[in-house]
Parts: structure tokens; C-alpha cells; sequence
């Protein structure tokens, strides 16, 4: 048996963090987490003790670490079945808006930062608002070509949800509604297991990083 360690940072802020914990929590594959609180003093060194990229998340396996929450969890996926959806055509969409998250919504991201403990209705710029409407739209498109076997992307659980973990926290953190196929898919992501683990662990972490916790 793999004995996989997730070096991550807090579970309240770190989104890239999330999408492999998510990964490894909802397909119940044996790990250990080993959380850095970040922005405290140290936590350059710390991460830097582990990862050659200096940055979280990163996953341990024996003597092989990798980098990257999308790296890590295809390389989860070479070693443990059903991570990816089995046919073809569904798995290439889901590489590619996988990709598309790893790579974009920029405006988003900055905009709306990662704090699952939070709860601030918000009023989307333009460009903010762009990339609702992109993801709403690849949420609905992909629930109406791949979905029908389940409730997620592709119908079963796959990486490419645990892609988009973290927009769902935080449309959940910043009051965005959606409608449609698309608001159906957010309130089941909201409400998998998996996500509500993390975000009781959330709750409970008492690390606070002020430029987070700003209005």
C-alpha cells in the first residue's frame, strides 16, 4: 500500500491545496496530511523543507515528491482506478476544463480569495462576473454531455470536481446564485461529503491571516 504524506496549507485558504485532499478523501485513499500554517513566521522554510517549488500542496511517496495540485492528483490517478472518467471522450473534457481552472479565472481568483469561513455578499465586476458565467456554463455543459450516470461533472466523482471545490466555496463565501443545471451542481458539491469534511476542518483551524480576513 502507498503511503502517501499531502504537505498542504490551511485548509480555510489554500485552494490548491484543497483539490488533492478532496481527491484523496472522497476516493478513501490512505494518507496523512501535514498542514503549514501560512503567512507565520517560518513558513517559507517549512514548505522549502519539503517542496522543491516552495509552494503547497505537495505529495509525498516514499522518495518521490510531487509538485502541482493537478500533477499530483494524475499521478494518483496512474495508481488508483477511477479517478478520471473511464470513457474516452468524457475523459478528455475533463482533462480539458481541468485545465482550464488550473490555468484560468484569473479575475475571480483575485478577486474573490479562498475563506471558507466567511460569508460576505459581493457584487461581481464585470470581469469577475465573465468568469461566473464561463463556469456556469461549463458546469451545465458538461452535466448535459457526461451527467447523466450521477450527480457531478461526469456523472461520478472525478478530479475535475475537486477542480472546481474551491469556486463552489467560493460562490458559497461571496453570495453568487446560479440557476439551472449549474446552481444543482454547486449545492451538490456543497453538500458531498468530502467538502463538508474539509470545511469543518476549516471552521475549526484557529490560524487567521489578515489580507484574508479584510472586507
Amino acid at each position: 500500500m502507498p503511503n502517501y504524506t499531502l504537505v498542504m496549507g490551511n485548509k480555510n485558504y489554500s485552494s490548491w491545496s484543497m483539490r488533492p485532499w478532496l481527491v484523496l478523501r472522497h476516493f478513501e485513499i490512505p494518507f496523512t496530511e501535514h498542514v503549514i500554517a501560512l503567512f507565520e513566521p517560518g513558513h517559507d522554510a517549512a514548505i522549502r523543507a519539503f517542496s522543491p517549488s516552495g509552494k503547497v500542496p505537495l505529495l509525498v511517496d516514499g522518495d518521490l515528491r510531487v509538485w502541482d495540485s493537478l500533477a499530483i492528483c494524475e499521478y494518483l490517478a496512474e495508481r488508483h482506478a477511477g479517478l478520471w472518467p473511464q470513457d474516452p471522450a468524457a475523459r478528455a473534457i475533463a482533462r480539458a476544463v481541468s485545465a482550464e481552472m488550473h490555468a484560468g479565472f484569473m479575475a475571480l481568483r483575485s478577486a474573490f480569495t479562498c475563506n471558507i469561513r466567511r460569508r460576505t455578499p459581493t457584487t461581481p465586476t464585470p470581469e469577475v462576473q465573465a468568469d461566473i458565467d464561463r463556469i456556469s456554463q461549463l458546469w451545465t455543459d458538461c452535466r448535459a454531455r457526461f451527467g447523466q450516470d450521477g450527480p457531478y461533472l461526469f456523472g461520478a466523482f472525478s478530479i475535475a470536481d475537486a477542480m472546481y471545490a474551491p469556486v463552489c466555496f467560493r460562490f458559497q463565501t461571496y453570495g453568487v446564485d446560479l440557476s439551472g443545471a449549474a446552481g444543482v451542481y454547486l449545492a451538490t458539491m456543497l453538500a458531498t461529503p468530502a467538502l463538508q469534511d474539509l470545511s469543518r476542518d476549516a471552521l475549526a483551524e484557529p490560524h487567521r491571516i489578515a489580507k484574508y480576513e479584510a472586507p
